[in-house]
C-alpha cells in the first residue's frame, strides 16, 4: 500500500473520530453527573437530598467530613474519603447534605458523580476538571471490586494521580458496604490460595489505604431510628402521637427485617402520603 493511499486512509479514520468534548459550562449548576459514549458532564439543577440536621447518628462522621470539606472548598489542604459500612444509614445523604451546607456557607463548590462502571475515563474527566476555574468533589456512590474487576486501576489515578498527580481542585469522596472495597470471602480465599499471601490482595486491599479519611457507619439502635421519624415529621409538619408513631415504625422496622436510616424514611413518606402531606 503506498503513502496516498495510508494517507486516505488516516483521514478518513481522524473524520471519524469523535469530535473532542466542548468545555462544560459550570456556572450552569452545582451538580453534575458524568457520562460517556459521548463524553459530557449532565448539569443537575435540582439534587436528590436531605438537610444535614435531619441526619441522626453519625454526628462523628458528619462533623469530620464537613470540616475536610469546608477546607477544601476554601483552598486548604483535604484528604479524600471512604465513607464505608451498613446500608442505608446515610452514607451517599451524607456526602450530598455536606455540600448543600458548603454551599449554604457562600463557598463555591461543585459535585461531580460518576458511575463506577465509568471509573476507565476517569483519566479523561480529570483533565477536564484540572482546566477548570472551579472545586470538585468526584463522587462515586457504592464503590466495590469483584474478583476480576480491574476497574480498580482507572481508581489510582483519582487517589494517587499518576506522574501528574491528582488535580489540586479535586477531591474524591466514595461511598461503599465494604471497608476494603472488596468481599471478605474473596481477601482471605486469595491469601489461602496465594504462594504469597502478603502480596496476593495487597494492590486492591491498599486502595482503601489510599483515602485519608475513613468514616465508619453502623446500624442504628431503636432510640435513634425512632428519632430520625420524628426529625422528619418535625421538618415536613407531619403530626402524630407518641404511641401511634412508635407502635407504626416499630411494626414496619419488622416488616423490613433491619432498621436504619432507609428504613425510616420510608416508613416517613408512607406516614407523609397518608397524612396527605407532600414532600417536595
Amino acid at each position: 500500500m503506498n503513502d496516498a493511499a495510508l494517507e486516505r486512509i488516516a483521514e478518513a479514520l481522524e473524520r471519524l473520530r469523535p469530535a473532542p468534548m466542548a468545555a462544560p459550562d459550570f456556572s450552569a449548576a452545582d451538580a453534575f453527573v458524568w457520562h460517556v459514549g459521548p463524553d459530557r458532564l449532565a448539569p443537575v439543577t435540582k439534587v436528590n437530598r436531605v438537610d444535614l440536621s435531619l441526619l441522626v447518628g453519625v454526628d462523628r462522621s458528619r462533623d469530620t467530613l464537613l470540616e475536610n470539606t469546608l477546607q477544601f472548598a476554601r483552598g486548604l489542604p483535604a484528604n479524600n474519603a471512604l465513607l464505608w459500612g451498613a446500608r442505608g444509614m446515610g452514607k451517599s445523604s451524607l456526602v450530598k447534605a455536606v455540600h448543600a451546607e458548603v454551599l449554604r456557607q457562600g463557598l463555591g463548590l461543585k459535585i461531580v458523580e460518576v458511575q463506577r462502571e465509568d471509573l476507565p475515563s476517569i483519566g479523561r474527566l480529570l483533565n477536564i476538571l484540572r482546566e477548570a476555574d472551579a472545586r470538585f468533589i468526584l463522587f462515586c456512590d457504592d464503590l466495590s471490586f469483584s474478583h476480576d474487576d480491574q476497574h480498580y486501576k482507572s481508581l489510582k489515578a483519582v487517589l494517587d494521580g499518576g506522574i501528574e498527580g491528582r488535580p489540586e481542585n479535586v477531591v474524591f469522596y466514595a461511598t461503599s458496604n465494604r471497608r476494603h472495597l472488596m468481599p471478605r470471602d474473596m481477601i482471605e480465599n486469595e491469601r489461602s490460595s496465594a504462594i504469597s499471601p502478603s502480596e496476593a490482595t495487597e494492590e486492591k486491599v491498599s486502595l482503601s489505604d489510599r483515602f485519608g479519611l475513613w468514616l465508619g457507619f453502623h446500624p442504628c439502635s431503636q432510640d435513634e431510628y425512632l428519632d430520625m421519624i420524628r426529625g422528619y415529621c418535625a421538618a415536613f409538619g407531619v403530626e402524630i402521637d407518641e404511641q401511634t408513631l412508635w407502635a407504626e415504625a416499630i411494626e414496619w422496622q419488622a416488616t423490613r427485617g433491619s432498621r436504619s436510616g432507609r428504613v425510616a424514611w420510608q416508613y416517613f413518606t408512607d406516614l407523609a402520603g397518608r397524612r396527605g402531606v407532600s414532600l417536595s
